[in-house]
């Protein structure tokens, strides 16, 4: 594996199109193994369209949706003995804790970790994926946030985490808008798809 972190390849026409926004680049240690620094380079995304058709309507600016994705690299290199399939459960078991850590960092509570799949993505590699929930009190709308969020984790050219999360009901409904714009009449099935494509298209 590389020393130098490397951001993994994200699909950029699609969330383009999506109406996301890169909101934040950054390489970090994420953990540490007994023989080797695990380094993140990690890109983070904003459901940009659907913060603005929240703030338009009823004056709430609030991150609703988010996806970002990671790519990991080893300082000192893993030793040529040690497979991708000996570290992968470490990675996983890391990237699920830090994923929570992540939700109660922006004050969700309630976190709860759900049911495992296992999906081929895009590359053609498998990706086990671990669901959680979590809530938000959102004080000035008198309303509680209750989101979906999805880790996957593979091997590919290298380790690649991706994830996001995404509200469990309207928000037209949850936020009580009447005739919502177009970018608010989606539901929490369509948010679903959208946020394991793009789990799927990570490189």
């Amino acid at each position: 594996m590389p020393t130098d972190p490397a951001f993994p390849d994200v699909p950029t026409a699609q969330l383009r199109d999506g109406g996301w926004e890169l909101v934040d680049e950054s390489v970090e240690t994420v953990f540490e193994l007994p023989t080797a620094r695990v380094e993140g380079a990690t890109k983070v995304y904003d459901a940009a369209e659907t913060r603005e058709a929240v703030r338009n309507a009823v004056g709430l600016d609030h991150q609703w949706r988010f996806f970002f994705a990671t790519a990991l690299s080893f300082t000192p290199p893993l030793a040529p003995g040690i497979g991708p399939a000996v570290i992968l459960p470490t990675v996983r078991s890391e990237a699920q804790s830090a994923f929570a850590d992540e939700l109660a960092g922006r004050g969700f509570e309630s976190i709860e970790r759900g049911r495992r799949e296992r999906v081929r993505v895009d590359s053609g590699d498998r990706a086990r994926l671990r669901t959680y929930s979590a809530e938000l009190d959102l004080d000035a709308v008198d309303a509680t946030l209750s989101i979906t969020g999805w880790v996957g984790v593979w091997h590919s050219d290298g380790f690649r985490i991706a994830a996001g999360a995404y509200p469990d009901q309207s928000l037209s409904s949850l936020l009580e808008i009447e005739n919502p714009p177009e970018a608010l009449r989606r539901t929490p099935s369509d948010y679903r798809s959208e946020l394991l494509d793009l789990i799927r298209a990570v490189a």
